[in-house]
């Protein structure tokens, strides 16, 4: 018996499990086209979305001398081995260096280049902040900040999930 089954029987409403069903769905949908519209917002500038991410968790003010790869993967919730290709085109592309760590020569330093910084800053951050006004046209501010609240509910819990899951191995047999 699957878990939204276990949950039929155990009285939960059929309209929550479809509202949830739809809700998630939409959040797919969302993510696809994300991708597909957002790098179409900065191909100009030689850039994806994900690049997009990249520059932007490093134009932080607190990642101003660059972040380990691990921090760097932690932060934009992607696995190492997913932000390595990411990183090596970047690098060749000349938007960021990869560099030891003076303090800990396992690691690696990732640091926005100075041709890095000015592609997000002159080129890739007014597309950026368009691109944001076209997608939130209908939204108020208030209707973006509860959107923005809902969000992070969201996520708060998928990460709770995640880390009940890397802690309990009974968890992954759920299903």
């Amino acid at each position: 018996m699957t878990a939204t089954e276990e949950k039929i029987r155990a009285g939960a409403p059929v309209a929550k499990i479809e509202l949830a069903n739809r809700l998630f769905f939409r959040l797919y949908q969302c993510a696809n086209m994300l991708h597909k519209t957002g790098s179409r917002a900065v191909e100009a500038e030689g850039l994806t979305t994900q690049q997009w991410a990249v520059l932007g968790a490093l134009s932080r003010k607190k990642a101003e001398g660059g972040m380990s790869v691990g921090d760097l993967a932690r932060y934009l919730m992607v696995s190492r081995q997913n932000l390595a290709g990411l990183l090596s085109r970047m690098e060749r592309d000349g938007h960021i260096a990869v560099a030891p760590d003076t303090r800990d020569r396992r690691s690696r330093i990732v640091a926005m280049t100075d041709a890095g910084r000015a592609t997000w800053r002159d080129l890739a951050l007014p597309k950026i902040h368009a691109y944001y006004d076209q997608i939130l046209v209908d939204f108020s501010i208030s209707d973006t900040a509860h959107m923005l609240h809902y969000l992070l509910k969201i996520l708060e819990n998928m990460q709770r999930l995640d880390a009940t899951a890397a802690t309990d191995p009974i968890a992954d047999d759920a299903d």
